[in-house]
C-alpha cells in the first residue's frame, strides 16, 4: 500500500545500525496512502537532536538545525530521483501554558507517546523503517478512508496543548477537501478565543496554507461558522450583512467566497497568494459603508478605498511583507475602477492611467476584476465580460503603440534641467510631474514637442 523511496530506507538502516528507530511520519504517510507522496520526508526517532545531526552530516548533501531547540534537524539529499528535502523529529509532546504564545517541549520515549501527540489521526499514522511496519494505534487508516478529521485524543486535550491545530483543522479541510468531525467542530467553537495566544506569524503560515489550498472555500466557511474567523480574519464574517427587506443588494460573504473561486480559477501559472488574498479582501470595507437610500436601494460608495486601508492594517497586523501587503491593499483599492468605463467611454488617457496606476499588477486586476462579477443574470454577464475584452484589448493596441508598461514623460530629469537651465530640486520633480500628465493624456510627443510644452509651462510659472 505504501510506495516509500530508497533514500527513506538508506537514512533509516543509518540510524538502525547505531541503535536507533526511524519511522516516517505524519503528513508524509498520509501522503503515500492517498497516492501524493512528494520529495519533501518527515521523520521521527528516539534520537535526540545532537545525536541526529551526527547521523545525517555523514550522509546528507546539506544539514540546517534551525528547528533543532524544536528538537527537529533538516537536511537535504540529492539523488537521481531528486532532492529530498527531510525533517527528522525526536519524539516529542508539547502544550501551552494559558499566557504563553510558544510551545513547551518535551521528549518522549516511543513512538506510540509522539503519535498521540499528533493534532489529527491522519497525521497519527507511522511506518517504522527499514521494517516497513505500519503503526496506527488511533485508527487513522480508517478516518482517511472516510476522509474525516478526527483528533487522536479528545479536541480539546489536543487544542489546549496547541490551539493552532483549530485552524490546521480548516486548513487541511482546505487542502484534502476532507469533513471535520462533529466534535472537533464543537471544540474549535467553544475554544476560538484560545487561537489569540498563538504568534501573528504562526496563524498567517497557516491561513496562507488554507488560502492556498484547492478548496479554501470550505476552510474559510468552517472559520467563519466556528467563529475563529473573529479572532483571525474578523472582516470575513462581518461581511455576513443583514438583505434588506427589498433584497436589492447581495450577500457580500458568499459573492466573495465565489469572486475567490473564480479568481483561482483563472490563474495560469499556480497558487497566487496575491490575487488570492486580495479577492478575498476585496470587498471588506462594504459593512462599514453601507447607507440605506431613500429610494430605498443601498449604496457602498467608496468601499474600496476603505476596503484598502482596512486590507493594510489586517495584513500588517499578521505579519505579511510590506511588499504583499501593499501589492494587496492597492488592488482592493482599484477593483472597482473598471466599472467607470461604461461601454468604452473612457478616453485614451483614461485608460493609459488605469494602466499606469496598476503597474506591475495589471494582470492581477484583470482577474480580479473579471471574478468580480457573480450576477446570474446571464446577459449582464455576457455584457461585462465583452467590455472588459474590449478594454484589455485597447490596452494592448497602446501597449504596441507607445510601449505603456514603462509609461515615463517624454523628458528625463537631466533633460529638464539642461532645457531650464535650473539645478536640481523641487522644480525639476514638478516639471516632471507635468510632462508625465502630458504624456498620460496626450500619449508620446515627439522631443521638439515635448521641449516646446516644457519651455511653455515654464514660462507660466515664472509668470505666477
Amino acid at each position: 500500500m505504501l510506495q516509500v523511496n530508497p533514500v527513506a530506507i538508506d537514512i533509516a538502516r543509518r540510524f538502525a545500525a547505531a541503535g536507533f528507530r526511524l519511522a516516517l511520519v505524519g503528513g508524509s504517510v498520509r501522503d503515500a496512502l492517498l497516492g501524493r507522496l512528494g520529495n519533501d520526508l518527515d521523520f521521527t526517532t528516539d534520537a535526540r537532536p545532537q545525536q541526529v545531526l551526527k547521523l545525517v552530516k555523514g550522509w546528507a548533501d546539506a544539514v540546517w538545525d534551525v528547528g533543532i531547540a524544536f528538537g527537529t534537524v533538516g537536511a537535504r539529499k540529492d539523488t537521481a530521483d531528486g532532492s529530498f528535502q527531510i525533517e527528522i523529529t525526536t519524539y516529542r509532546s508539547e502544550a501551552y501554558d494559558r499566557t504563553s504564545r510558544k510551545p513547551q517541549v518535551t521528549y518522549g520515549e516511543t513512538i506510540e507517546e509522539d503519535l498521540v501527540r499528533r493534532d489529527f489521526t491522519v497525521n497519527a499514522m507511522a511506518l517504522d523503517l527499514p521494517g516497513e511496519d505500519f503503526i496506527d494505534p488511533h485508527r487513522g487508516l480508517d478516518d482517511l478512508a472516510a476522509r474525516v478529521l478526527r483528533t487522536p485524543g479528545t479536541p480539546e486535550e489536543s487544542f489546549s496543548d496547541d490551539p493552532l491545530r483549530m485552524l490546521r483543522a480548516a486548513r487541511f479541510a482546505a487542502q484534502l477537501d476532507f469533513d471535520v468531525a462533529p466534535e472537533v467542530v464543537a471544540a474549535m467553537s467553544a475554544m476560538a478565543e484560545r487561537i489569540t495566544i498563538v504568534s501573528a506569524e504562526r496563524v498567517q503560515a497557516e491561513l496562507n496554507k488554507l488560502v492556498l489550498a484547492a478548496h479554501p472555500r470550505k476552510g474559510l466557511r468552517l472559520l467563519v461558522e466556528t467563529g475563529l474567523a473573529d479572532h483571525v480574519l474578523p472582516e470575513l464574517p462581518a461581511l455576513r450583512l443583514e438583505r434588506d427587506e427589498h433584497h436589492r443588494h447581495k450577500d457580500v460573504y458568499e459573492h466573495t467566497l465565489t469572486v475567490l473561486e473564480q479568481a483561482i480559477a483563472l490563474e495560469t501559472d499556480g497558487p497566487d497568494l496575491v490575487l488570492r488574498m486580495a479577492a478575498l479582501l476585496h470587498d471588506i470595507g462594504k459593512p462599514r459603508t453601507r447607507r440605506f437610500e431613500s429610494d430605498g436601494k443601498v449604496s457602498f460608495h467608496h468601499h474600496e478605498v476603505v476596503g484598502a486601508k482596512m486590507t493594510r492594517r489586517r495584513l500588517q497586523e499578521l505579519k505579511y511583507s510590506k511588499e504583499l501587503t501593499e501589492d494587496v491593499s492597492r488592488l482592493v483599492e482599484l477593483h472597482l475602477r473598471f466599472h467607470g468605463y461604461g461601454s468604452g467611454e473612457w478616453t485614451d488617457s483614461a485608460v493609459r492611467r488605469y494602466v499606469r496606476d496598476a503597474g506591475p499588477l495589471l494582470e492581477r486586476l484583470h482577474k480580479l476584476t473579471r471574478s468580480d462579477c457573480t450576477t446570474r443574470n446571464r446577459k449582464k454577464a455576457a455584457v461585462l465580460s465583452r467590455t472588459y475584452d474590449a478594454l484589455e484589448e485597447r490596452i494592448e493596441r497602446l501597449r504596441e503603440q507607445e510601449q505603456l508598461d514603462a509609461i515615463r514623460p517624454d523628458l528625463d530629469g537631466n533633460q529638464i534641467m539642461e532645457i531650464l537651465g535650473i539645478r536640481p530640486g523641487r522644480d525639476v520633480g514638478r516639471a516632471y510631474h507635468y510632462l508625465l500628465e502630458l504624456r498620460l493624456e496626450n500619449g508620446p510627443l515627439e522631443h521638439e514637442a515635448a521641449v516646446a510644452r516644457l519651455k511653455e509651462w515654464w514660462a507660466l510659472q515664472q509668470e505666477s
